[in-house]
């Protein structure tokens, strides 16, 4: 069955140039770049809630940022300078960047939604062709009504994934961790639908976070990503690292080696 897709995108308009900080740069060499750069910062950040997050892969979020959109670290830097310095980029102590601007434009949508749209759409233009005759008459009288048949298809939809171990993730965050959205749902499922990872390793994930007291999505998401990136999709992998930390642990003290579960 196919997965509840989330749609992200920007809604600008004239008033997004109309800002004293866009139309200052009108005037700035290289304002252009910059401005085209803060618009591809705030797409970028769009499916982790608005922030750009710093992975540690180079020595600054700067340099992986340049990489990300294949720009020089000169636009980048100039871009991130101007921007925070104006306070729509805000950079924590973690080097992570949050654009609280993007927030307010950001629209969303999932893939149901979508369908829904389409479908009243579809039936209005199918209303609008019916003629009024006799038997065009007793044929609607004997049909549904739209509003029956839409909620015929959400109940069907709902039926189909109340079961489904997207479902099970959401409700075992929100049991260990606490209130879901959208972005931080569409992360998670991610992780088991693209990149192949079993439902209990997600679910160990939440626990080690709860465990630890770091209730937050960033710490959950960290794990994952670590995991991911060193071929972790199996339970089976997950108890074989730690293992593997138990043996080296057994001849190292406790300061010279990092438990692989703490990020």
């Amino acid at each position: 069955m196919a997965k509840t897709k989330i749609y992200f995108w920007l809604k600008i308009d004239k008033k997004f140039f109309d800002n004293i900080f866009i139309k200052r740069l009108k005037t700035v060499p290289g304002g252009y770049t910059m401005t085209v750069i803060y618009i591809r910062l705030m797409l970028e950040s769009l499916e982790s809630d608005c922030i750009l997050y710093y992975e540690g892969y180079f020595d600054n979020l700067k340099e992986e940022l340049a990489l990300k959109l294949d720009v020089s670290e000169d636009d980048i830097d100039m871009t991130m300078a101007y921007f925070t310095k104006c306070g729509l980029i805000q950079v924590d102590e973690d080097k992570n960047a949050e654009l609280p601007q993007a927030k307010a434009l950001v629209q969303q949508e999932t893939n149901q939604a979508a369908y829904m749209r389409e479908y009243r759409k579809q039936q209005r233009e199918q209303k609008e062709n019916l003629t009024m005759s006799s038997d065009n008459l007793t044929l609607l009288t004997t049909c549904k009504t739209e509003i029956e048949k839409e909620k015929e298809i959400e109940e069907e939809i709902e039926k189909k994934t109340s079961s489904t171990p997207t479902a099970e993730i959401s409700n075992y965050y929100q049991k260990r961790i606490g209130v879901m959205d959208g972005q931080q749902y569409q992360i998670l499922t991610d992780y088991l639908t693209l990149d192949g990872m079993e439902l209990e390793v997600i679910k160990i994930a939440i626990d080690k976070a709860a465990d630890n007291g770091k209730r937050s999505f960033s710490y959950i998401n960290s794990i994952l990503k670590n995991w991911r990136q060193n071929g972790i999709r199996t339970m089976v992998q997950v108890e074989d690292e730690q293992r593997l930390f138990q043996q080296k642990k057994q001849g190292q003290s406790d300061d010279d080696i990092q438990d692989p579960f703490i990020y």
